[in-house]
């Protein structure tokens, strides 16, 4: 059974645009603007009821649409349509997923987040040792092997915060996260949960994989933008107004634009998924960047919801539970990246901490925080 432990992440940006909550930054002037005007002003920008359409003369790759609805009766046609998407791609639209309401409120919260004042936010800090959870600032990570520094601001909530509320379990956040942390984040949690399990059921289906019955809800175990890259983890489900995804098809050097689509979620595999299975799902490299055309003086905000593994699952391949996964792994023509030897805990903060740029040392450090990338650059 794939093992999987759910959290959520939000992120702001500042001049470039990168994927979660992303946006101009607010904080750097320090002139903190009222929160209704804020969100009056992302209303209007952020849900196109000003900014223009995505441009029609950007070229785009196409992504498979996948109906929620029908995968939950189990249709057989948009099942095969999502294991086309999953082991080609590994990107995907999907649609009628019941999530928008929840999404709203997010972006509520997001908005909000963002507006306190800088020095507030700094208080709840990620660090530089690998803690995924809090805020970072602008300017914190470096984005490619020259030390280069990224320009987005995120808050991430942990899965199990939410659900533990109020008692913290890794960490203690804002404020405005916490006023909402039963009315809109937690509902977005759930929401993604059911989601996220349905599609990753599915794929321990069609791998061949045991199915164990669920754990629990609630807290998991303790222990436990941003240039081109894979996902840390298992699958992210996506929500944005504006272009600026970027996915480099395999067997090309170009990156090309994921258009976005009204009502439509962007769904992604991660770099576990593409180690558990052996290499038949694909965990893509991507990237944000401003949107294309006159969508580039708007702000683009997005909001994702990651599942990874559970902390002390390790990260290798499944070949014992599956022989579909076993005869992958002898046909690949380098095995060994499938057999990391770590703990998601540890693939997780490996990643995370070289990632930032006080603990940069040079390439060697950029390339320590990279995952299951086919490139280390494009065009």
């Amino acid at each position: 059974m794939l093992a999987y432990s759910p959290y959520v992440q939000l992120l702001t940006n500042s001049g470039c645009f990168e994927r979660l909550i992303e946006a101009v930054s607010i904080s750097d002037s320090h002139n903190e603007p009222d929160i209704k005007v804020l969100l009056e002003h992302f209303y209007r920008h952020v849900f196109y009821r000003e900014s223009p359409p995505f441009p029609e003369d950007v070229p785009t790759h196409p992504l498979l649409v996948v109906d929620y609805e029908l995968l939950k009766v189990n249709d057989e046609d948009e099942i095969a349509k999502l294991w086309k998407a999953a082991t080609e791609l590994g990107f995907w639209y999907l649609k009628n997923h019941g999530a928008d309401e929840e999404v709203k409120k997010m972006f509520d919260m997001g908005a909000e987040t963002m507006a306190l004042p800088f020095e507030e936010k700094m208080k709840f800090e990620q660090g530089d040792d690998g803690m995924s959870c809090g805020y970072k600032a602008a300017g914190a990570n470096a984005t490619d092997e020259t030390g280069a520094l990224d320009t987005v601001e995120f808050i991430n909530v942990s899965k199990d915060d939410a659900l533990g509320w109020p008692k913290p379990v890794h960490r203690v956040y804002p404020s405005t996260v916490n006023a909402r942390m039963e009315s809109t984040i937690i509902p977005f949690i759930r929401k993604s949960i059911d989601v996220n399990t349905t599609l990753l059921e599915i794929f321990n289906g069609l791998l061949g994989l045991p199915r164990n019955p669920p754990r629990p809800e609630g807290i998991s175990e303790k222990k436990a933008a941003l240039g081109a890259h894979t996902d840390f983890g298992s699958l992210s489900f996506l929500h944005n107004r504006l272009g600026g995804l970027q996915v480099m098809v395999p067997g090309t050097d170009k990156w090309q634009y994921v258009k976005p689509i009204s009502g439509h979620a962007i769904c992604n595999l991660g770099d576990a998924m593409t180690i558990f299975s052996g290499g038949i799902l694909k965990s893509n490299l991507h990237r944000v960047v401003p949107p294309p055309g006159a969508q580039s003086q708007y702000e683009r905000w997005s909001l994702v919801y990651f599942t990874r593994p559970g902390n002390t699952v390790i990260l290798n391949a499944l070949t014992e539970d599956s022989p579909m996964i076993a005869d992958a792994i002898i046909k690949a023509a380098d095995a060994g990246i499938f057999n990391s030897g770590q703990t998601a805990s540890e693939w997780f903060a490996r990643r995370t901490k070289n990632q930032r740029a006080k603990n940069q040392k040079g390439a060697e450090t950029w390339r320590a925080s990279r995952g299951t990338e086919h490139r280390a650059s494009a065009a």
